[in-house]
């Protein structure tokens, strides 16, 4: 099995780490005791409130989130499992932005963490748009351990693409 897809960037270190796991097929107790229970927010309702609470607490001066949804994988963008998208419109004379969220569902089965992240990801895009220093930065700011979800969000997506679920 190849998971170059998902740690391509990383280094040949962990690439060989996630190998072992996967091959001592340790991979699934290795994330249920870091993430023992799935999250609660399986309605777009709820994920919109959670997004909108989360910019509350951290990104208080940045526009309104318009929308925040869960959808099939296949209509984001280049496989990524969530997309912000920032539209422009001009209304009676004034320039209207609207400001989206939308979150793969195969997310509606992951820990909170890994959904805090990825929606802490698109947030940070309300203030930077490319992924710079700023940019994780300040999704370090909204979620310390940023950097660690992300790898462990990418050994969960391994295993869904083995056909397995965590819960």
């Amino acid at each position: 099995m190849s998971v170059n897809k998902y740690f391509l960037s990383y280094p040949e270190v962990i690439q060989t780490q996630v190998m072992k796991l996967i091959h001592a097929k340790k991979l699934k107790p290795y994330l249920l005791n870091k993430y023992p229970q799935a999250h609660n927010i399986n309605s777009d309702k709820s994920l919109y409130q959670y997004a909108n609470d989360l910019k509350q607490t951290y990104l208080r001066n940045t526009p309104q989130i318009s929308k925040a949804l869960y959808e099939k994988q296949k209509d984001l963008v280049q496989n990524a499992l969530g997309t912000h998208t920032f539209v422009s419109r001009n209304h009676g004379g004034k320039l209207k932005s609207k400001h989206e969220i939308r979150i793969s569902q195969s997310l509606k089965s992951a820990p909170e963490d890994m959904l805090k992240m990825l929606v802490v990801h698109e947030l940070a895009h309300f203030k930077e748009k490319d992924h710079n220093k700023a940019f994780y930065k300040l999704c370090e700011y909204m979620q310390p351990e940023y950097h660690q979800v992300e790898l462990d969000m990418r050994l969960f997506l391994v295993l869904l693409d083995q056909g397995d679920s965590l819960f």
